[in-house]
């Protein structure tokens, strides 16, 4: 075996002794490659223009947290709606493993912002300054000389660079593009927050890409430890033909029993450096450098390509891969389930809201002969325009029952709310039970309800005798 090559009982990103070992993976063509790239820059075009985009008055994304309000495509989420982003978040984690039991971690290679960020951005912008993966190579062994120095700081300065874009276009769907350009006019002081939150996200991405990198996707990302799990013998992944490639041999005239000439090209690409013609590994994000690199060669041996490919295992042992199977099946189901429920869910948002709690105190209070119970209502316009509303008691109860603070319409603003106090007061003679009820609001222009969740008038036990007369000062703190 040659020094310095990857096994299944090392990590190729640490030396003998324990040190770090840095990978420089050279670049490669090849449609894969292509592919990847055009991907890669659609998702990064969506990235930045998600926050220009405006959908209702609103960017397409946008999670004020300030206001509590969450914007999706026109789709506004206040507070008490975030439970339905538990379906969106199963819904994307069920989407990944069914993704995973069919084609293996091609998400990593090909969609995860990490492995995007690092290999278009970061090492287009090394290899663009310190040349390809033998340059950096041998770069990294010299001395230090002007001319290193003067590249390590150049490239390093658009590292940190790139770290505040990203970090600021990652602000912006929490505060906006206007509101974040209106912070950039200022010092650092005004919007301290804000300020420290671009300040570490910089710090976190340029550690990331420029020293950790894909110790990321080997150590930290849980990811990967999952796809042993989630993948069987029919599933798609990277994988070497054995049975064409061994045993291998040089390029000469007499051609060897195996294809594979054991040049190395496919160690010398990969971004984790591993030696893919050892098995699917925990190392490998399925990005198909190696594939693009060994049909490279095999296309100037003359050879038929693909002894690197995309392929299941069953495949590569010369049978039949089988798409539809069990887990298949099982994560379809599970979807399609999720699917369902977070349509009814989405249909269940109103762009009104309206809840009710009881005040703080007593439940209920006694003031010559009158039970009062109070309570709090929220109303919550989600809509873009200014609305008004009216508010009504729905319930059996009492016509005896007073109702103070529901008297008259309440208008809001655009994404406006209020905190209304509503006093329910019922001679005591008249209450002989815990009455249950409502209080709807409706839009008085566009005809949309929202009504609470049922609650109770509170008061003594209707079968005891009257107490002396309460001020409702004695239960005030």
């Amino acid at each position: 075996m040659k020094p310095g090559t990857p096994t299944l009982e090392t990590l190729s990103t640490i030396h003998a002794d324990g040190s770090r070992k840095f990978v420089h993976p050279a670049d490669v063509s090849g449609p894969f490659t292509t592919w990847r790239r055009f991907a890669a820059l659609a998702l990064l075009i969506i990235y930045i223009i998600l926050p220009w985009i405006p959908v209702n008055g609103f960017p397409a994304v946008f999670l004020d947290v300030q206001e509590r309000r969450f914007h999706f495509f026109g789709l506004t989420l206040a507070t008490q709606d975030l439970w339905i982003g538990f379906f969106l978040v199963t819904g994307l984690a069920f989407s990944l493993f069914y993704i995973t039991s069919l084609f293996g971690r091609i998400w990593c290679g090909w969609t995860c912002p990490y492995t995007v960020f690092m290999e278009q951005l970061y090492r287009r912008v090394e290899r663009w300054i310190d040349g390809d993966g033998p340059a950096r190579r041998q770069l990294e062994d010299a001395p230090w000389t002007a001319s290193k120095i003067a590249r390590r700081v150049f490239k390093h300065g658009i590292f940190i660079l790139i770290s505040a874009v990203i970090a600021h276009i990652f602000l912006s769907y929490f505060v906006s593009i206007k509101s974040l350009y209106e912070m950039m006019q200022h010092s650092p002081a005004h919007h301290a927050k804000a300020f420290g939150v671009v300040l570490f996200l910089t710090g976190a991405l340029y550690f990331s890409f420029s020293w950790f990198r894909e110790q990321f996707c080997i150590i930290l990302c849980p990811y990967g430890r999952l796809q042993s799990a989630l993948t069987d013998d029919n599933s798609v992944v990277i994988g070497y033909d054995k049975k064409r490639g061994e045993p291998r041999g040089k390029a000469t005239a007499e051609k060897p029993a195996g294809d594979c000439i054991d040049c190395r090209r496919c160690v010398q690409v990969c971004p984790t450096g591993i030696d893919i013609r050892n098995g699917l590994q925990l190392e490998c994000i399925g990005c198909a450098a190696c594939v693009d690199a060994c049909d490279d060669i095999m296309t100037k041996l003359k050879r038929p390509k693909g002894l690197v490919r995309y392929d299941s295992y069953t495949g590569l042992q010369g049978g039949k891969t089988r798409l539809i199977r069990p887990r298949t099946i099982f994560y379809s189901l599970v979807l399609l389930a999720g699917a369902v429920a977070f349509s009814f869910a989405v249909t269940r948002i109103s762009p009104l809201r309206a809840s009710v709690v009881r005040m703080g105190g007593a439940s209920f209070y006694v003031d010559n002969g009158i039970i009062r119970n109070q309570f709090q209502l929220r109303v919550i316009n989600k809509r873009n325009a200014e609305s008004t509303y009216r508010i009504e008691l729905a319930g059996k109860v009492p016509p005896s029952l007073e109702i103070i603070g529901m008297d008259q319409t309440i208008t809001l603003p655009a994404m406006g709310e209020d905190l209304k106090t509503i006093v329910l007061t019922l001679p005591r003679a008249d209450y002989r039970e815990r009455y249950k009820f409502t209080i709807k609001v409706t839009d008085v222009a566009r005809g949309d309800t929202s009504e609470t969740r049922v609650m109770e008038y509170l008061g003594p036990d209707p079968q005891s005798a009257p107490a002396a007369s309460l001020n409702a000062k004695d239960f005030i703190r």
